[in-house]
């Protein structure tokens, strides 16, 4: 529930954000810590009761840091190289502490924690379960904090961090409308576009303007099975698309040439010393949502 000075406009609104801060990341950080014990089943550490002579299984910190080092090297550690939280000024990458996340959605398992005596308490037995319907109350509290924070992430039923683009096209209408047209190949260049867009990785934003162009050029070459008439097909599914609408037809061939023109002069398919460097994230989105667009609509009108 929002606090009073939130539901009454008192509060300077929440700035959005993909930038994990340092108090950020503290709390994300002991939010995963505080389901390791749902990790036993991978780092099981056997001990004996000193006083009874009895063994039991513990969760292995010495075993899971050592994980840690070779699975997400670049997960921030303090100068004894413990997993720790970056105080101001150390630099740390955001990034790796998404890759924990992953982790833990993709392993964690149910347990059972029973005292070996209630009366005693010597040591906890803990029982391991294949199921993990402890996932759920993990993604939640991710997502909760993802929210609380600002930040424009997602834990998905998937177990993956998706990035949220809130002014973007990507919605579940659009990624419907992949399955219009025969062409699967187009398909499958779509959806490969759409999954490195959703990717919080500022490398995969790239990747998903240059898959996106690829799937761009294909529908151009839609009706053109032959190969050499590609100026027919963009006309043909121009002409699909705008119908009786003169004014829509002039739009259409703006728009076709105008993104053909981008795929050419920026260093999105190729790279070619003349073609125009992309430095802005921001600059991505927008190419990426402007070409999805004329691709959704069109997939809309192809014979099938």
């Amino acid at each position: 529930m929002p606090l009073f000075s939130e539901r009454y406009g008192y509060r300077q609104q929440k700035k959005l954000t993909y930038n994990i801060s340092n108090s950020m990341y503290d709390v994300i950080l002991h939010n995963c810590i505080r389901y390791k014990e749902y990790l036993t089943h991978i780092f099981q550490l056997e001990s004996t009761d000193f006083f009874l002579g009895e063994k039991f299984v513990s969760f292995n910190d010495t075993l899971f840091a050592s994980k840690m080092k070779i699975l997400i090297p670049s997960l921030f550690r303090n100068e004894y190289n413990n997993i720790a939280v970056p105080e101001e000024g150390d630099f740390y990458d955001q990034y790796a502490l998404l890759d924990l996340i992953e982790y833990f959605a993709q392993n964690i398992k149910d347990i059972k924690k029973e005292w070996n005596n209630n009366k005693y308490k010597n040591y906890e037995k803990i029982y391991f379960f294949e199921s993990n319907s402890i996932f759920a109350d993990f993604k939640n509290s991710i997502n909760n904090i993802f929210i609380e924070a600002g930040l424009l992430y997602l834990l998905t039923d998937d177990k993956k961090i998706e990035r949220i683009d809130d002014y973007g096209t990507v919605t579940p209408q659009i990624e419907k409308s992949f399955e219009f047209g025969n062409d699967q190949i187009l398909k499958k260049i779509l959806n490969q576009a759409v999954e490195l867009y959703k990717s919080p990785d500022i490398q995969s934003r790239k990747y998903s303007v240059e898959k996106l162009w690829d799937a761009y050029e294909r529908l151009k070459s839609y009706y053109d099975l032959s190969g050499g008439k590609k100026h027919n097909s963009i006309n043909t599914i121009i002409n699909q698309i705008a119908g009786e609408n003169e004014e829509f037809l002039n739009l259409l061939n703006i728009e076709f040439k105008a993104l053909t023109d981008y795929g050419n002069k920026f260093s999105i398919r190729h790279s070619e010393r003349s073609q125009v460097e992309i430095s802005d994230e921001q600059h991505y989105d927008y190419l990426f949502n402007r070409c999805l667009s004329l691709i959704a609509l069109a997939l809309h009108y192809l014979d099938n």
